[in-house]
């Protein structure tokens, strides 16, 4: 039998002890963690904003100024292609080029320092609403490609191929072709190869093939060869069809990003439906990841990471190709001319790029902007957005 005097003394040990491992969270929160920042709120990532994209001289500060920016595509850091809604003034009237004339400023070339360099003024008169701008990544020409969204009583709905400079239209789908007057027409009707309705987004293969989100209207992924030749394509209209009264796999409500990875794999942004849906080449549905609210583009990376534009949370998400999220940065810039003084900050995030010295790019279609960020020195690699994945390469690290 253990006396009072024992017993008194094993309580006061373990109450010391028990006082003593309470005290050891505090001792440790309280002491100095080696290479931390201290403060700040980790807006840009592992980047840095840039205070970049300059006044055209057929801008007047304060006047007229850049319209809403709606993509972007940046391979070589000194010929950044830009497309616009057309220049605006301080009242927010898109301004024309004369009284019957339409928007002006729809393509531009920027250097790496954010000056216009060249101004396609000469293709104003093709485009209403230029609604993303590509150049081939895989051809040595590097032509830039341009998908006009059109409007329901003005423009033809086409997809656009120039020479790299500007000097030469190589391509024209969907010209000539009368565009639906409604987004009731367009899905009451079976759609041609190159009927379109309110086309969005492009993506590239190495053999030529391209294909193309046909869009807001039409509920499609079609695939073209390098003749502009139709080939193939996949998917439909929303239904409700799906088991809890959803649209089902397959079906389309806003085709608004597309992206293909190093296995041909195609990843398709269903902007509407607030996910995105995975098919095989052959248009075979593979996934579908849900709760992604209104994804704006897919951009692929080298590393094969798949990066979604989150349009309304002003995010890029970063996912594996099975659709686990991974990592996110980015935050709305508060105004139009973003935090900072115009620096950093996403205003409804429309497209992206990525240059091949790492540099990322954003047309921001409320901030009347596209920003770049660079890496920070040092920056960890698994955070930022690589260089555009080509489909059959191997993935860097």
């Amino acid at each position: 039998m253990i006396g009072l005097r024992s017993r008194t003394a094993l309580v006061l040990a373990a109450g010391l002890a028990v006082l003593s491992g309470c005290a050891a969270p505090a001792d440790t929160a309280d002491a100095p963690v080696a290479n931390t920042v201290i403060g700040g709120d980790d807006r840009n990532g592992e980047y840095v904003p840039v205070n970049w994209m300059k006044l055209d001289k057929n801008h007047v500060a304060g006047e007229v100024e850049w319209g809403q920016h709606s993509g972007v595509s940046a391979i070589d850091p000194n010929r950044v292609f830009v497309v616009t809604w057309g220049d605006m003034d301080k009242a927010g009237k898109v301004q024309v080029a004369d009284p019957v004339g339409g928007p002006t400023h729809m393509i531009v070339v920027l250097d790496r320092e954010g000056n216009v360099i060249e101004n396609w003024s000469q293709w104003d008169t093709l485009m209403h609403t230029p609604h993303d701008i590509y150049v081939d990544p895989y051809d040595p020409a590097m032509p830039v490609w341009v998908v006009e969204r059109g409007t329901s009583g003005g423009k033809t709905m086409e997809i656009l191929k120039f020479s790299n400079d500007g000097k030469e239209l190589l391509m024209r789908l969907g010209k000539g072709e009368t565009p639906p007057a409604s987004v009731n027409e367009a899905r009451g009707r079976k759609p041609g190869p190159f009927q379109y309705g309110q086309p969005a987004k492009m993506a590239f293969y190495p053999n030529g093939d391209f294909i193309v989100g046909d869009g807001y209207w039409n509920c499609r992924v079609i695939r073209y060869n390098a003749a502009g030749e139709f080939l193939s394509e996949f998917g439909s209209c929303p239904t409700g069809s799906g088991p809890n009264g959803e649209d089902a796999d397959g079906e389309f409500d806003t085709v608004h990003g597309l992206g293909i990875d190093r296995d041909g794999r195609i990843y398709v942004a269903d902007r509407s439906n607030d996910r995105i849906q995975v098919f095989e080449a052959n248009g075979t549905h593979v996934a579908t990841w849900p709760n992604v609210n209104s994804p704006a583009c897919v951009w692929v990376d080298e590393s094969n990471a798949v990066w979604v534009c989150g349009r309304t949370t002003n995010r890029m998400l970063k996912y594996d190709t099975e659709g686990h999220l991974l990592y996110h940065w980015g935050t709305f810039g508060g105004n139009a001319g973003g935090f900072d003084g115009g620096l950093g900050g996403f205003a409804r995030v429309h497209g992206v790029s990525v240059d091949r010295e790492g540099n990322f790019y954003v047309a921001n279609f409320d901030g009347a902007v596209t920003g770049k960020f660079s890496p920070k020195p040092g920056a960890d690699r698994s955070r930022l957005v690589l260089p555009l994945m080509k489909v059959g390469s191997a993935p860097t690290n």
